[in-house]
Order: C-alpha cells, then structure tokens, then sequence
C-alpha cells in the first residue's frame, strides 16, 4: 500500500485532511466528523489530490481530488477559548445510539473497522488520521492536537434518514473540564444529499468560535452510492470549558432570629475559570417576611470598594456588581454584604434563602452560571406566637339556622374533643375557648353523651353542619369561631321549634 500527498511544499504549517470513500471489497465507508488543523493564517483557496492504492485489490486503484477552503484556527476538540488544551491525555470522544430526547446515550455505534495504511488487505480498508482504525470511542494523545474522525459505513444504514446519534467528549476524571453531549439527526435526503442537525445537549455553544447551540449541514453521499470517490466530510469545532466556571457563597451573621432582627446577608462569587467573566449578577430571593433595608447593600474586589445596583421586586433582589470577576489565578473574590430586616409575617416562612449568579466570559461570550445556593435561617417566635385561639358555644337550636338567636340558651357542661385528644366542657352559658392551638387544619367533635336529652339539631341551610364534627383551617396567630346547634331529643326539656302547635 502507498498513499501519494499532495503536491505542495513540504514546508508548509499548513494541514490539509481529505475525506474519501474507499470502496474495496463492496464496502463503502463514508467518512463522518474528520477534523484537522490549520494555521492562524489568512483563509486561502487550494487544490489537493491523493491517491490510495492498495495492491491486494485486484489492482484497484482509487483517487480524490478536492477543492478545499482552508480555515483559519482549530479544528476539533479546543478550549473555551477555542485554542489548544495544553493535554490531551486521558480525553475520549465517541459516538452513541441515542436513547431519547433527553440526550441518554445507549450503546456506542458499532463502527466498521479499518487499518493504517501499511496494514491495508484484500477484505479490510484503510482508514483516516488519526483514527486509523475507525475506533468507538477513540482516545486523543497530544500528538493528535484535538483532531478526531470517525467513518459511517453506508452499506450498514448508518447514514439513513431519521438515524440520531449522541457525540460524547469526556475528559479525564481528574480534569476541571466538564463533558460534552451533542446529537446528530439526520433529518431528511435529497438525492444523494443528507441533511442533518447537531444540537448541544447541554445549551452551551457546540464550539468556541460561535456562540450557535444548533447548526446545520449536508453529508454528500455520491460516491458511496455510484462508486464515485469524492465523499464531503462533516467538520465542526467542540469547546470543552471548566465545569463549573463561577462559583457563589450564601452566609448569613447568625443561625436564628426573630421578629424585629436585622440580619446580614453575604454573598462571595469567584471566578473559578482562566478567562475574565463580565457583567456578573447576582439573583437572592429572601424567604416570606424579610425586608431588604434600603441602601445597606455594599461590595468589594480585592478590598477596593466596587459600586452595586440593586434593583429590587418586593422579596426577590438584583446585584449587578460594577466590575469583571477576575480569573481564577488572581484568588480574588468579590464580597456583597447587606442587611434584611425580619417581620412578623417570618414566621409562617420557612427562612430559606436562595441565590444564584450569572455572568458572561470574555473569551467566547458564553454565559455561566452557579447556584442556586441556600441559606437556611431558623425563625424564632420572640414575642409573637403563630399559634391561634378557638371559641365557640353549643346551644339549643330553635329554628335550625345554625346560629344562636335572642331566646335560645346555651348548653351548660358539652364535651368537645379535638383531633389532638384535648377536651374542652362549656360553661354554664354553653360557651368555651381555647388558646394556643397550633395553625392548620383542626377538627372538632361534639360528644352527645355529654348532654343526655339533646341531639344534633338540623341545619336547613348549611348541610356540611349536619354532622357531629367540624373543620377548621386556622390561620397562624389567627381566630376561629365553632359553634354546635342541639335540639331536645325529648318534649319537655326546652321550647319547641317557633310556630310548632302540635
């Protein structure tokens, strides 16, 4: 086997990567994702031809040429920046069966294998560089620079209209970079034309040069359908960033508080990336009954003071900071302290606080983000209870309206018992109350026993108090009001209902 560049200088910085079909044997590999490196220079024009023999091929010989446009900057697996990670070791990339929408990767595609150059057979292909062997998934070295490839054979359906597949980048576990997920739909044909999407999975930009979460492009399958040998190959960039490029701290002064207190709020965000990130805003929502106290917000960087707006929509604030967080070298953190006043109403909240900050790199113009972070306040009653108080009365219920009308006597010593077993007896005008009774739903039940000669007295209007027992939802700190309407089971023991003559 002996494969012929092209014919330009030797010299040249520049990389050029063919794409072609080889078609030995009846099998057609097309060739998908390949990936090279150019120089920094200005984008030119050129013209390269190759040529792949392969002597056990019944004397088969196969050429491209192509007319290709080379690009400025990387191809491949980059930074953030878009540059070149310093080490490659330990990163993989690999195609996935794609499970569902939610980016779930099945099994890794099995992919046809092929051979270097100098390995090249009768029944097996050569392969492209650096993926000579059509590995899934294929392990970078730093020599690779970031270039990746992998071949779809046509024959196997593997570039099929409506195939999706997940393209995964992990990095080393000890690595502070984060994976990538990015599907792959083809979409829809056009002759020898197929249409496919690649979306980022995790919303970030698929590559650094471009701030597009979704691109679009075409796989040219001419050759691997007529025999021909020019296939177009499928390129794009993937930026792989620090996982967590902004990290933020909620604390507070102290771990309780009451009514009345004032408690102060930190917020400490650092730049944990190697770029600068602008315009970092910072979102606290203050739990139920906390008040931020006009003008107590401030902030420094590095212990210089830096100017904070603070736009604030009742509970929820907004911090933007008037500075760039610096980079993660720089072990500077930028402080905003302020002060939140604790009202009555604290304490039917929980004292949750919660924040979370936002912030634009200035590399590649991406957004990240941290949080939400919480801090958790224990609210303490002081003063105040959120405990409620329940009165009512059992009387003797003439018309059977259900309320206690000029005439109708109370019930001296009735048994009502509550859902948490207390027992409560009226007085002698059939009235009771009780206090400190915790909020929520309570339940009351009058005991008839208690009362011999009376029962439930019916309510001609209201037919949920046709029953021996009552609901009430009683508000922290708040009043309610149980009644209980009897009426003599035997003549004798009180008037009869108005207007009854029997």
């Amino acid at each position: 086997m002996s494969s012929h560049r092209n014919k330009t200088n030797s010299k040249s910085s520049f990389c050029r990567l063919i794409a072609a079909t080889l078609i030995v044997g009846g099998m057609s590999l097309l060739p998908l994702f390949a990936s090279a490196q150019t120089s920094s220079r200005p984008p030119i024009n050129n013209t390269a031809t190759a040529t792949y023999e392969n002597p056990n091929a019944l004397g088969t010989s196969i050429s491209t040429t192509s007319n290709a446009t080379t690009v400025s900057g990387i191809s491949g697996i980059t930074s953030c920046d878009g540059s070149l990670l310093a080490d490659y070791t330990g990163f993989s990339i690999g195609l996935y069966e794609s499970l569902n929408s939610t980016g779930e990767i099945g099994q890794p595609v099995s992919l046809t294998a092929t051979v270097p150059p100098n390995q090249a057979s009768a029944n097996i292909q050569v392969g492209l560089a650096p993926n000579f062997y059509n590995a899934n998934p294929f392990f970078l070295v730093n020599s690779d620079q970031g270039k990746y490839n992998f071949l779809f054979d046509v024959n196997r359906g593997q570039v099929d209209v409506g195939r999706e597949y997940i393209l995964v980048v992990k990095p080393p576990t000890s690595s502070p970079l984060g994976g990538r997920r990015i599907r792959i739909t083809l979409n829809s044909r056009n002759g020898n034309i197929v249409n496919y999407t690649a979306t980022s999975l995790d919303g970030n930009p698929i590559s650094a040069s471009s701030g597009a979460t979704s691109l679009n492009g075409v796989i040219d399958i001419s050759n691997a359908i007529a025999g021909r040998n020019l296939v177009s190959a499928v390129n794009f960039n993937i930026g792989v960033c620090v996982s967590q490029a902004i990290q933020l701290l909620k604390t507070g002064d102290r771990a309780a508080a009451e009514p009345g207190d004032i408690v102060v709020y930190r917020l400490a965000a650092r730049n944990l990336s190697t770029i600068a990130i602008n315009n970092p805003e910072i979102r606290d929502d203050l739990p139920l009954g906390f008040q931020y106290v006009d003008g107590s917000a401030r902030s420094e960087l590095g212990g210089n003071a830096v100017a904070v707006t603070v736009e604030r929509n009742g509970r929820n604030l907004i911090f933007r900071p008037n500075v760039s967080l610096p980079r993660v070298d720089s072990n500077l953190t930028l402080n905003i302290v302020y002060a939140a006043q604790v009202t009555n109403d604290a304490i039917r909240g929980t004292g949750l606080n919660r924040a979370s900050i936002s912030g634009i790199r200035a590399d590649n113009q991406q957004i990240v983000r941290d949080g939400p972070v919480f801090h958790l306040l224990r609210i303490r009653l002081g003063i105040l209870s959120d405990c409620g108080t329940i009165i009512g009365r059992v009387f003797v219920d003439k018309n059977f309206d259900g309320e206690q009308q000029p005439g109708e006597p109370g019930v001296p010593n009735a048994v009502i018992y509550m859902d948490d077993g207390n027992r409560i007896v009226t007085d002698a005008n059939g009235l009771y109350s009780l206090s400190n009774v915790l909020s929520g739903s309570r339940t009351l039940a009058i005991d008839l026993t208690s009362i011999p000669g009376y029962t439930l007295a019916p309510n001609l209007y209201f037919i949920e108090r046709n029953s021996q027992s009552r609901l009430l939802r009683l508000a922290p700190g708040g009043l309610g009001r149980v009644n209980f309407a009897v009426t003599p089971a035997v003549r004798g023991l009180s008037d009869v209902k108005q207007g009854d003559t029997k």
